[in-house]
């Protein structure tokens, strides 16, 4: 019998999840997401376990359980974007150098939610840190050993088009962990939701990775427009 294609797998899923809500829960890969509503995921695989729980397979969606504080709204002007300076934080330390290419701010406000989720096979096996820049001012690094990272950037982005460099760095040191293409380090950022204690990116717009093939740095700008 041939497998059924992933739109009648996500039609199945939305007729019989209403139904099976009192029977069991849903999951989003492994993680539970009882309580999000109004969602679709393209090019999923749905199953349903013996005990009635709704199993979803969506690469390229993230969710977690999480504790999220709300960022605060957007100002009506944004600040001039100024470049980075070398500052201690929770983080890490912000790079001296900055990338370049800031687009002009447009006028308007944001209506939706955006946030930057991690995804790593085996953390600490790529040998990377990702530094984050948005708008030529430094967010956040993201180092190789640390567990899934899940923040929301919305009140770093402007209205309209903004400049996001990812910048991965191999981690100075002994000899490498892996060198298996088969350990990888995602950086996925886009807009979504909270909800039942989970987040969710329902449309990414960036995609960044690295393996622990890899041996070179590497930078990557892109341009998310914020709706």
């Amino acid at each position: 019998m041939s497998r059924p294609s992933a739109r009648i797998a996500l039609t199945l899923a939305t007729t019989l999840v209403p139904m099976l809500a009192l029977a069991g829960s849903v999951f989003l890969n492994g993680v539970n997401i009882d309580g999000v509503k109004n969602q679709r995921f393209e090019k999923a695989t749905v199953r349903i376990d013996a005990e009635g729980n709704v199993h979803i397979d969506a690469p390229g969606y993230a969710a977690r359980v999480t504790t999220v504080t709300p960022a605060p709204p957007p100002t009506a002007t944004p600040p001039v974007a100024t470049p980075p300076v070398a500052a201690a934080t929770d983080a890490g330390v912000a790079p001296a150098a900055a990338p370049s290419g800031t687009p002009a701010p447009v006028p308007g406000r944001i209506t939706q939610r955006y946030w930057l989720v991690t995804e790593q096979t085996t953390p600490g096996m790529t040998d990377f840190d990702i530094d984050v820049y948005v708008n030529s001012r430094w967010v956040r690094r993201l180092r190789n050993n640390e567990d899934q990272v899940v923040q929301e950037i919305t009140s770093q982005l402007r209205p309209g088009p903004n400049a996001v460099t990812l910048i991965a760095r191999k981690v100075a040191g002994g000899s490498r962990r892996s060198i298996s293409a088969n350990n990888v380090f995602k950086v996925i950022i886009g807009e979504g939701n909270e909800g039942g204690g989970n987040v969710m990116i329902d449309t990414p717009l960036i995609r960044f990775q690295k393996t622990a093939a890899d041996a070179q740095d590497a930078t990557e700008e892109f341009t998310l427009t914020t709706r």
